[in-house]
Formats: structure tokens, C-alpha cells, sequence
């Protein structure tokens, strides 16, 4: 006898990963209606800036600067975060989705804090480079980060420790990597891209993800807690 399966593809969609993608959704078509608003109020800012709020460090993570930003952040989601939350259960991928979220927004507000201590110094010389410096500052404080691509990369790397040997294919080409080769190129590659510096992506809110995610498996693993 075959049972019909009622629902789609999104009705079959892990409970998490599925309310996860509806509210970035939502932010994002609010974001598309006010966006400097939106900006403004759930983005998240360094802790000096006038534009910081509390609440920051966690609704920055539901909103997308566009619909491209968007999909790649929720296919990844899906593709990677669904078996991790049919093995985990709701309750621990939501739990760690939040902490590779902070931590990836600790490790980007760290980095930034560098900068800013410089400039900072700067400012306070009174010297030829303080106008510029001055400049420099306003702008990195209030420069606004969305995204949740720290926390899809500390999925990304516990799919690379929890399966390996996994295959994964890249998109339109013939290679296939296996995962724990995979997750390795990606954190090179952030981790360069984030030293040159330049553009307008967190490289280091990305490695940040990925540091906290790796662990806090550590951890569940030490206390024989990594399936309940």
C-alpha cells in the first residue's frame, strides 16, 4: 500500500530552517519597504555608534541586504542545516544557529575594535592624519552588518565535522570535494580575504561562526552530549 505524503517541499521542511527562512523573508520585504528604518533600528552597529541597540546583536542576523544575499544564505541553510536538525532536534540546531550567530558578531565587533582603538589613537595625536582618521571612524561605526552567513558557516563547518567523508559537488562543474576538505578552503579563503581587507563582506564575522561552532561540538562531544 503506498501512503500519500501530503505537503510540499517547503511543508517538509525541517521546523527551524523553515521558520528561519519565513522571518528573513519578511525582514527582507520590510527592509525593501523602509529600508533605512529597517537599517537603522535591527541592523547591527559597533556599541559606540549612536545607531546601536541591544537587540541588535540578534536581529541582524534575520535580515539580508537583498534578495541574492538572501537565497545563498537560506539555500545554504537548507542544504547543509536540515540533516543537522533531524539529528539534533529542534531545540539544539536552533541553539546553536544563536551561538555561531553571536560568536561570529563577537569576532566581527573584536576585529572592528582593533581598527577603531587605531584610529582612536589617531584622533587624540592632533596630528596631520587626524581629520581623515576622525573620518575613518565615523564611517566604521556606522556602518551597518546584516546577514546570516556566520551562522550558515558555523553550520557549514559542523556538516564538515559530524559527516567528512560526505561528498559535496560544486554547483554547474564535475569536482566534488569531500566535506571536511570543503569547509577547510572556505575558512582559508575568509580568513585571507578578511586579512587584505577591502569590500563590503565580514570575512571574520564568517570564521567567527565556524570558531564558536567548532566548540561548542568540542564541547558536546567532551560531555557525551552531541545527539540529545
Amino acid at each position: 500500500m503506498y501512503q500519500y505524503n501530503r505537503g510540499g517541499f517547503f511543508a517538509r521542511m525541517p521546523l527551524v530552517i523553515k521558520n528561519i527562512i519565513i522571518i528573513n523573508a519578511f525582514m527582507l520585504i520590510l527592509t525593501m519597504i523602509n529600508r533605512e528604518f529597517m537599517l537603522e533600528h535591527f541592523a547591527l552597529f559597533f556599541p559606540t555608534s549612536h545607531f546601536f541597540k541591544p537587540w541588535q546583536v540578534i536581529t541582524h542576523m534575520f535580515m539580508h541586504g537583498n534578495f541574492t544575499h538572501l537565497l545563498f544564505n537560506m539555500y545554504a541553510l537548507w542544504m547543509f542545516g536540515s540533516v543537522l536538525e533531524q539529528l539534533w532536534g529542534p531545540k539544539k540546531f536552533l541553539l546553536y544557529f544563536l551561538v555561531t550567530g553571536l560568536g561570529a558578531a563577537a569576532l566581527h565587533m573584536g576585529v572592528q575594535w582593533i581598527g577603531i582603538s587605531s584610529l582612536v589613537h589617531k584622533i587624540g595625536e592632533n596630528g596631520p592624519e587626524t581629520m581623515a582618521a576622525l573620518s575613518r571612524y565615523r564611517m566604521m561605526v556606522n556602518v551597518p552588518t546584516v546577514g546570516a552567513s556566520g551562522a550558515v558557516y558555523g553550520i557549514l563547518l559542523a556538516y564538515g565535522m559530524l559527516f567528512p567523508n560526505n561528498e559535496l559537488r560544486f554547483i554547474f562543474t564535475p569536482f566534488a570535494l569531500k566535506a571536511k576538505y570543503f569547509v577547510i578552503i572556505f575558512a582559508v579563503i575568509e580568513l585571507v580575504l578578511g586579512l587584505i581587507g577591502g569590500g563590503n563582506i565580514a570575512h571574520f564575522a564568517h570564521l567567527g561562526g565556524m570558531i564558536f561552532g567548532f566548540f561548542l561540538i568540542r564541547h558536546w562531544r567532551k560531555r557525551n552530549r552531541m545527539y540529545y
